[in-house]
């Protein structure tokens, strides 16, 4: 079945890890028809979790699309993880959807990853809904949680549903919108709308009463009329929710029990009738250094956005694709506007999980799935027509947390290579690069269990084992006060020989000046022609230090005299002089270590403040500030050197319980000695000798 725009609706379901989204979306596909039977996580079939490493472990690592049809609307619901690990996914699920459907443990409350994402959904200013899970729990109170985002985002909920549990037993819940009951139906059946019980009826008149007072935000009509007369019709206030929560004004939110099969025809109905379809939602574009400019879903010549890619065992490489205007066709070229090249698509898909169901066309502002597209990766912009203006790409955070791999058998070096910077491809959460200062090649990505399963799964597949260390860190050396050395370079070895005569002195440059090289030869005593030369071996030189061989930095050189022979001197024999010339004058230069210190900024519930700080101080760290922001969460921002920081992931996970996380980014390099400057210069010398031995 074709479904034009009006007729889509994109929902994003997010949430803090353990909340149950994965039994959520399992019980409102068995809701839509789409399964005959909800599994549980426990059994390792659910629609949503069907790749091995989920199995394995219960979790969610990946997002995963399904479809829904309710009220003649196609629903696309994206079934996102809820660890920080894996926040990539969640980029995408929002990138791709005009509605987030955050779900909250009822038992728990708001939790930080809930914060986390609320403040995302802020910066894109994207329309959200809450559901209140396990309604069923006796520690669950709707009314509580109303407050507990009150508290922690300063906005108001209005509720769609609410729950009939005065007896203490869960019986189902009330649909405010449409003035019905739904009780708990008998297990596996559908929800049935009924009556509301007299018991209820004093709590539906004021949840009404307060949800037309939020549809009332939508229209300024409506809104002198609630304020005059204190009620809007039911077409009233359909009209006004729909408004008020297409322009982010609202916060409906839902109530139930999902695994008692309660709750979920009010949510579903709700998305139909009233939640915002991808008609005219805006999408940025832009060129280079030009100005941004906005697109509206709808009709035109065929534009859309790669927002994920993936691997299936079966059907290969998968690409996600929101279609931004016009219709996408099947067996049909189109340019890859990144690439510059044109893309031949092959078959198109609708998903539920890792099922593809085969369409003809797909219309603007649907998230639809191709297979096998040479080209295609995250963030690729397809167009019908070549100049086309290329979409703002995805905003992937900057990886956390690094490994350095090699492979168990040498042999394997290529392969491992060659699978990790493919999964970096199609994981933008992943970095994998070789670092040619520390000779080692590095894996970077959101934390601990990241890197894990991705190392593990590639051992699955693949039999490739694979060896981990902690990675070196770019150290510098530089100098503290001006030296002179001269250095002759003299070789005879029968014909031509090699001779060349350097007298330079070095001084230190202000941090971060990097490099300078000043010729102050008067009288000849080195041609000119040979002043490259000099200049190349103070290069070389600079490229290890006499410390520990990490590059030189912030060294001013100048050369001062020489002397050069007729017949043997060259500007190969000059660049040895100087290069020489150069190290013993360091030695003479007072050389330090300096090591790299990188701002930090951490995310913490209140009640981690004072141990994140003493945290810091341990590490040698220097505070830059605090800030109290929205949701009981403390922002703390500071320096820390870079060697401190190598199992940061991991120890906050410990410190906070799981609840904090943190970026990172390089700022400036610092002076180190004494004991830790010692340990570093012993560490890079034992380095260096089992590389030579491995040579």
């Amino acid at each position: 079945m074709d479904f034009t725009t009006a007729q889509l609706r994109n929902v994003a379901i997010a949430g803090h890890g353990q909340t149950g989204k994965t039994t959520f979306m399992e019980q409102l596909l068995l809701t839509g028809g789409v399964i005959s039977k909800a599994e549980s996580t426990a059994s390792g079939k659910t629609v949503s979790d069907s790749a091995p490493e989920e199995i394995e472990r219960k979790i969610s690592v990946y997002a995963s699309l399904s479809h829904i049809t309710w009220k003649d609307k196609n629903i696309n619901f994206w079934d996102t993880p809820g660890s920080a690990d894996f926040t990539g996914e969640v980029i995408s699920a929002f990138r791709s959807s005009e509605i987030a459907s955050l779900l909250i443990d009822g038992r728990n409350g708001v939790q930080i990853e809930t914060v986390k994402l609320w403040r995302d959904l802020d910066r894109r200013n994207k329309s959200r809904m809450v559901f209140i899970n396990r309604g069923e729990e006796d520690r669950t109170d709707d009314a509580v949680i109303a407050k507990d985002i009150h508290d922690k985002f300063n906005v108001e909920v209005c509720r769609v549903t609410i729950p009939m549990k005065k007896s203490g037993k869960w019986e189902g819940v009330i649909d405010v919108l449409n003035g019905k009951a739904y009780p708990v139906p008998a297990a596996g059946a559908k929800e049935t709308a009924t009556d509301i019980p007299a018991d209820y009826k004093e709590d539906y008149e004021t949840a009404l009463s307060n949800l037309a007072g939020a549809a009332a935000e939508g229209d300024d009509d409506l809104l002198i009329k609630f304020i005059d007369e204190g009620e809007l019709t039911p077409d009233e206030i359909s009209k006004g929710l729909k408004e008020a929560f297409k322009n982010n004004r609202i916060i409906p939110s839902f109530v139930g029990a999902p695994t008692l099969n309660s709750g979920l025809v009010p949510y579903l109905d709700f998305i139909a009738d009233i939640a915002p379809s991808p008609e005219d939602a805006i999408e940025t574009a832009k060129k280079g250094d030009e100005d941004t400019v906005t697109v509206k879903v709808g009709d035109g010549p065929m534009t859309a956005l790669v927002v994920k890619t993936a691997s299936d065992q079966f059907s290969g490489k998968l690409s996600y694709i929101k279609i931004i205007t016009g219709s996408f066709a099947p067996e049909t070229e189109y340019w890859n506007i990144t690439e510059g090249r044109k893309e031949k698509i092959g078959k198109i898909f609708r998903s539920i999980g890792k099922k593809l169901e085969e369409i003809k066309v797909a219309y603007a502002g649907d998230i639809i799935i191709a297979t096998k597209l040479p080209l295609a990766k995250t963030s690729d912009t397809l167009a019908a027509a070549q100049d086309a203006i290329p979409f703002v790409r995805l905003r992937h955070p900057y990886p956390i947390y690094s490994m350095a791999v090699s492979a168990d058998n040498k042999k394997d070096e290529d392969k491992m290579s060659e699978l990790l910077a493919h999964a970096a491809e199609e994981d933008r959460t992943l970095s994998y690069k070789f670092n040619p200062e520390t000779k080692q090649n590095v894996l970077s990505g959101m934390g601990e269990l990241h890197i894990t399963i991705l190392l593990d799964k590639l051992k699955n597949q693949n039999k490739l084992q694979i060896n981990t260390t902690i990675p070196r860190i770019a150290y510098r050396e530089t100098i503290q006060r001006k030296a002179q050395a001269e250095y002759t370079h003299k070789k005879q070895s029968g014909g031509h020989g090699q001779y060349g005569r350097v007298v330079l002195a070095i001084e230190p440059l202000e941090r971060g000046e990097n490099y300078k090289f000043t010729n102050a030869v008067f009288g000849g005593a080195i041609s000119k022609g040979y002043i490259p030369g000099v200049e190349k071996g103070v290069k070389e030189a600079m490229l290890n230090g006499v410390l520990a061989g990490y590059p030189v930095v912030d060294v001013a050189t100048t050369v001062l005299d020489g002397k050069e022979h007729p017949v043997d001197s060259s500007e190969l024999a000059f660049k040895i002089a100087s290069r020489n010339a150069f190290r013993d004058a360091m030695r003479q230069a007072g050389p330090i270590l300096l090591e790299p210190i990188m701002n930090i900024t951490v995310w913490v519930e209140s009640k981690y403040l004072g141990d994140i700080m003493s945290d810091f101080s341990g590490r040698r760290g220097r505070i830059l500030g605090q800030s109290d922001i929205e949701g009981g969460i403390e922002e703390i921002r500071a320096q820390v050197p870079q060697s401190e920081l190598l199992r940061y992931a991991i120890d906050l996970r410990s410190i906070t319980s799981g609840t904090g996380s943190f970026e990172t980014s390089f700022d400036h390099y610092d002076p180190i000695s004494g004991k830790i400057a010692d340990d570093v210069i012993a560490a890079a010398k034992e380095f260096i000798t089992i590389q030579n031995l491995e040579e």
